[in-house]
């Protein structure tokens, strides 16, 4: 991730775009958004998929609050083009095709999609060298906050401590291990200065390659997010952990990564860079 300059001052509201609003994040998003009173950032637009339901609705009562005048479309290039910054929580393909037009209408594009390819995550450095680009498997305040903690337990840590990333989500996530879970993985890795793709031990079918970080996935229920780093030794094991309750940690971190983004240089960032953990 590259640090960029201290952003420039800009006078009046953000005007935030929303993807994806006809989904569960979508609708949090464009609450937590309506919910703001200090005038920092308005709602600017909303697109759904062509064909959903949700296009042509009024993104307040989609979202379950009053009318805002604010209508579901299906036009990203309209949305990137005019909006300051765009939060994006939907899928790898879609986000990676966002981004092309994000580097194009200098809009910040935040990123909670989960679920990149290496390829996926090349193509938003390449608009990152355009516009501000905060990407994040989690943008949970608290998460990153743990990553931190993670990789500082790692690096002081020598590699006789195990280190073992526990996650449990609902029974509809599609990708396994969790994004956030990848995340504390590679801040292990991190910690511990090694490669984190030669390192992540995924498949549990036998012994536990020694210097592995390990990762176990749980599915069930409406759970909506459970994270545990385990950094066991001999005697002895430390725990780190944190459980989301409510979805709306997210938009809320994605909603000060966008209000952070504003006005900074081009390049890709995480929510390391907007908590200032770096």
């Amino acid at each position: 991730m590259t640090a960029g300059d201290t952003p420039r001052p800009i006078e009046g509201a953000l005007k935030l775009g929303i993807t994806g609003a006809a989904g569960r994040m979508g609708r949090m998003l464009i609450q937590t958004v309506l919910d703001v009173t200090d005038g920092s950032v308005v709602l600017h637009g909303a697109i759904a998929n062509e064909g959903s339901a949700a296009v042509g609705q009024d993104a307040g009562l989609l979202a379950g609050r009053a009318a805002c005048g604010v209508t579901v479309g299906d036009d990203p290039v309209q949305l990137f083009a005019t909006a300051d910054a765009v939060v994006d929580f939907t899928r790898p393909e879609a986000s990676v095709r966002f981004s092309a037009l994000a580097a194009q209408g200098k809009a910040v594009h935040v990123v909670g999609t989960t679920g990149f390819s290496a390829e996926d995550l090349a193509a938003l450095g390449r608009a990152a060298r355009h516009t501000p680009v905060v990407q994040s498997y989690n943008m949970g305040l608290g998460i990153n906050v743990l990553a931190a903690l993670v990789r500082q337990a790692a690096r002081a840590l020598d590699a006789g401590w195990d280190i073992e990333v526990v996650e449990m989500h609902h029974r509809h996530k599609i990708d396994a291990p969790s994004g956030t879970a990848i995340l504390l993985g590679r801040a292990a890795a991190e910690g511990r200065g090694v490669d984190f793709d030669a390192a992540r031990a995924v498949d549990r079918d036998g012994r536990r390659p020694d210097g592995a970080i390990g990762f176990a996935t749980l599915r069930g229920g409406d759970v909506v997010g459970e994270h545990t780093v385990i950094l066991a030794g001999a005697g002895e094991r430390i725990e780190l952990a944190h459980r989301a309750t409510d979805r709306g940690i997210f938009a809320r971190g994605a909603l000060k990564a966008a209000l952070w983004g504003r006005g900074r240089a081009p390049g890709l960032y995480s929510m390391t860079d907007v908590l200032g953990l770096g």
